[in-house]
């Protein structure tokens, strides 16, 4: 076990001493990120240049996977906002220290170009207003993708489609939007933000398509949406893992007519066992592929669209995966796993809601297929 997983480790009494507060809030209370954020646990794809942690894929997955078998709200606004440092390898020096060289600060945001930006000198003048905003609310900096626009219409790429870039700019600039009520992920705060008409610098836009990181470091060979797509499935994969151990532990002490438990039913015993197997297998798939990518990235090679492929179908497959089988779980133990206070609810919905990412949705697996059977597929669309 690596030194930062042990540390996610030891924040389960943090993050179960404010699970409730951020359940009723609907986002996660300032007090838990400043918990957690020593740690360094919101800047893990950061440059070390830049106070980052520079963490290669396998370990952020783990991290991520740690800090979800504790809570899953919890987890994925970190995992918002450990992607979200990875630009940091992106942008000018200057802008880069601007926004992660505090050992505090906290980035999250929004890839989507549901935002409109206008170049004005050497600053876009951005307004916008983005859906999924999870952990804004925490965060110091927030980032929203726009579509270029030019002498009033959309600023066409090389490819004919609209530009788009991602901009960053200071947290208190924007209005949060009070939209994030849900089943699932209810801790997130991931609701909407919007902007208008602010000044962003050009140098603090970025493209994840056009622009090459500024960075040489193995983490920033790896695909950005990969790295996205791995840390979803790093939640999904920590709460199925916690939603087992619930089970297992409840099991054992549900007590049934004659005085049996429900854990020594055979079938019981057998729907279990395959649900471990199956999110253990998922797990396993997707820990090979981020460590036969994190080689050859090591290496200097760049990832070719199947090796892409192979992550982000690896890391659908585990979330969908882990999903299921939380169902399964739950379904085993019975009528009082319907109630909001049960564990195994908590999971169930926050697995359920998970899957409904784009990273992660079923037209994934017609993407990487594609480029399984030697079809072509853009790398950026991976």
């Amino acid at each position: 076990m690596s030194d930062l997983v042990a540390r996610a480790r030891a924040q389960r009494d943090a993050i179960l001493r404010h699970r409730d507060e951020m359940t009723a809030a609907r986002r996660m209370p300032d007090a838990l990120a400043s918990a957690l954020a020593p740690d360094g646990f919101f800047r893990m794809a950061a440059p070390k240049a830049y106070g980052g942690l520079e963490t290669p894929p396998l370990e952020m997955f783990e991290t991520i996977e740690a800090l979800a078998e504790t809570d899953a709200s919890a987890a994925w606004c970190v995992m918002i906002a450990a992607t979200t440092s990875v630009l940091g390898a992106y942008l000018p020096e200057s802008e880069a220290r601007s926004v992660f060289a505090d050992p505090l600060s906290i980035a999250t945001g929004v890839y989507a170009p549901m935002g409109k930006a206008e170049l004005d000198g050497d600053s876009y003048v951005v307004s916008g207003r983005w859906k999924w905003n999870s952990g804004g609310q925490v965060s110091h900096w927030l980032c929203g993708g726009c579509v270029l626009f030019e002498n009033g219409a959309p600023q066409p790429g090389a490819d004919g489609a609209p530009s788009h870039r991602m901009m960053l700019f200071p947290a208190h600039e924007a209005e949060f939007i009070d939209t994030w009520r849900t089943s699932g992920l209810k801790g997130t705060g991931s609701g909407d933000m919007a902007v208008a008409r602010i000044r962003v610098p050009r140098g603090r836009s970025v493209s994840l398509v056009d622009d090459a990181p500024r960075v040489n470091a193995p983490l920033y060979a790896f695909p950005v949406f990969g790295l996205l797509s791995i840390g979803i499935a790093a939640v999904a994969s920590g709460n199925a893992r916690g939603a087992l151990d619930e089970f297992a532990a409840a099991a054992a002490s549900k007590k049934l007519p004659g005085g049996r438990t429900l854990a020594s039913r055979g079938a019981v015993q057998g729907a279990y066992a395959g649900a471990y197997a199956e999110v253990a297998a998922a797990r396993a798939l997707l820990l090979q592929e981020i460590d036969a990518a994190q080689r050859a990235a090591s290496a200097g090679a760049a990832l070719d669209a199947t090796q892409r492929a192979r992550v982000r179908l690896a890391a659908t497959h585990l979330t969908r995966t882990a999903a299921h089988n939380v169902r399964v779980v739950q379904d085993l133990a019975g009528g009082g796993s319907v109630f909001l206070d049960d564990p195994l609810n908590r999971r169930l919905v926050d697995a359920q809601t998970m899957t409904a990412h784009m990273m992660v949705a079923p037209a994934t697996m017609e993407l990487t297929g594609r480029a399984l059977l030697g079809l072509t597929v853009g790398t950026s669309e991976l």
